[in-house]
């Protein structure tokens, strides 16, 4: 029974210790994203997009204190290797080289696997964002046996917010779901004491998902790990930092489409212009927004001029030779939105993105043509079919996309 026990406790402590890592390694992607360092680099007359040089990488964590020496960086970086979250560009090269050899987070290429703990990851943390960031929070102080635990919440009221919010169809899916957090070291029992249950029992997330995390931490925690054995969840403080929304303007009462990170930049009010956006696939608190916001919208930020340089058809697109270059892009939505605008008919176009959003640390660019969302072809819907499919499905929206060349 003891060595069973031992056994769980290790696999537990090593998906926490994976949830850690992916925290850690999207908030690295998005730092990096927004100091530039990710770029279109090119090397023996082949462009390889969105990478980084690792010796310019092993600089920057050390100026940035994320590492005190480049041995310490180099084990960091393997570190996201070994979880697969950075790889080679050309898969030649399993270890993190300190070298002029060229690297690329999964995340920008598409290629990051997304099996069952990476979907446990990302249910948890949207749970997370919704409870923790909404006016009427239902994580509050509360007691169970005469200790009072802050921001817990009942099992069987969580499992009331998974039905009525539409993230499960059933108790019994919810259950499943919960308790897959729990095995996963996103939730836990207030004093560590029970499994999930449909019941008056109290649970709080172990994970701040807010918190800026020095990838330093990753290396203290696996010595620490080897040298203790299993170790207890320990609940984190609460931070203002998120690790998947950069600072951005708070979403506002009315809907609104375009938002910039800039506030301070005057931007130009355009009134009845919903028919020709996306509305930033905003979301609220409660959830997606329902379709009929997108034409309800009375004023809207906005580019109010198209940015192709001319018309662009699908057979163009699809012709061989065609001066475009296809890529994959996966954006994982935050609590805003995804942060991007869209126009057109077959083909649709992206408008505008906004420059600290997920869409923006994904790559995403406008002129580029959407060819397929989430594995279905869209090259011949319209803007607004476009919308509803993206908005009606997940989070994480995998895009497929022809930029222009040049």
């Amino acid at each position: 029974m003891e060595k069973m026990r031992s056994s769980i406790n290790r696999k537990s402590m090593a998906r926490l210790h994976k949830t850690k890592v992916m925290i850690a390694g999207e908030q690295l992607r998005l730092r990096l994203h927004d100091g530039k360092l990710i770029k279109d680099r090119r090397y023996h007359l082949r462009t390889y997009p969105n990478c980084i040089v690792a010796q310019e990488l092993t600089d920057w964590l050390i100026s940035n204190k994320e590492a005190p020496d480049r041995a310490t960086a180099v084990c960091l970086m393997q570190q996201l290797m070994d979880h697969d979250i950075v790889h080679h560009v050309c898969d030649k090269h399993s270890i993190f080289k300190d070298a002029k050899l060229l690297y690329r987070f999964r995340k920008d290429d598409g290629t990051f696997p997304f099996n069952t703990e990476v979907k446990v990851f990302i249910r948890g943390q949207r749970l997370y964002e919704h409870l923790i960031t909404g006016r009427d929070s239902i994580l509050q102080l509360r007691e169970e046996q005469g200790v009072a635990y802050q921001h817990s919440i009942p099992g069987c009221q969580l499992m009331d917010w998974l039905l009525q919010n539409g993230e499960t169809e059933s108790r019994r899916q919810g259950l499943e779901f919960c308790r897959a957090l729990l095995e996963h070291g996103i939730i836990q029992h207030v004093s560590k004491k029970y499994d999930f249950f449909d019941s008056r029992l109290l649970y709080q997330f172990c994970i701040n998902f807010r918190r800026r995390r020095h990838l330093s931490e990753l290396l203290n925690e696996t010595e620490r790990d080897k040298k203790e054995g299993a170790s207890v969840h320990v609940l984190e403080d609460n931070h203002a930092d998120s690790p998947f929304v950069l600072p951005k303007i708070p979403p506002q009462e009315e809907h609104s489409g375009f938002q910039s990170v800039q506030p301070t930049k005057p931007l130009k009010m355009i009134p009845n212009v919903h028919q020709a956006i996306l509305n930033s696939l905003q979301l609220h608190a409660s959830g997606y927004l329902p379709p009929a916001t997108l034409s309800s919208a009375p004023v809207v930020r906005c580019n109010p001029k198209s940015v192709l340089k001319r018309n662009v058809t699908c057979e163009e697109l699809l012709s061989p030779g065609a001066p475009f270059i296809k890529r994959v892009l996966t954006v994982m939505g935050d609590a805003v939105g995804w942060g991007f605008v869209i126009r057109g008919v077959a083909p649709v176009y992206v408008q505008a993105v906004d420059p600290g959003s997920p869409a923006a640390a994904a790559g995403v660019k406008v002129r580029q043509f959407v060819c397929q969302v989430n594995g279905r072809s869209v090259l011949h819907l319209d803007y607004l079919q476009v919308t509803r499919l993206v908005m009606t499905g997940p989070r994480t929206v995998v895009l497929e996309v022809m930029e222009p060349l040049g």
